[in-house]
């Protein structure tokens, strides 16, 4: 009876120790995505490093429910070879859309630029 208690105990403040890790990683980043030469979102949101290859997410600024934009409230830029990242869009009611596929600009590097869409975070 004693060990389910202490299970109970510590299960729920290793949960809020790994959401923590987790918020403390993300920084604040200008973000900037461009989808059929129209400007989406210009303003400031969380830059989540996933990895050291150079991948990344987006999401609202301060871990804050709702969206990043219209009814996206993640995007994802996956590097899958030097150079080259798959772009995704999760909205808000769990649908995982494929924006495509993106290359490092040659110009700006903080900005991956697709057939349709263009994301920069800086």
């Amino acid at each position: 009876m004693i060990p389910a208690l202490v299970v109970r105990a510590v299960v729920p403040g290793l949960a809020a120790l790994c959401l923590a890790s987790t918020a403390a990683t993300a920084r604040d980043a200008g973000c900037r995505i461009e989808q059929a030469g129209r400007v989406v979102l210009d303003r400031t949101c969380d830059f989540q490093p996933d990895g050291r290859d150079g991948s990344f997410s987006l999401s609202p600024r301060g871990g804050a429910q709702g969206a990043l934009f219209g009814s996206v409230s993640t995007v994802s830029v996956s590097v899958i070879e030097p150079g080259l990242a798959e772009v995704r869009g999760l909205t808000r009611d769990g649908i995982n859309s494929r924006w495509g596929t993106a290359r490092r600009s040659q110009r700006d590097g903080a900005c991956w630029e697709g057939e349709d869409f263009r994301v920069c975070a800086r």
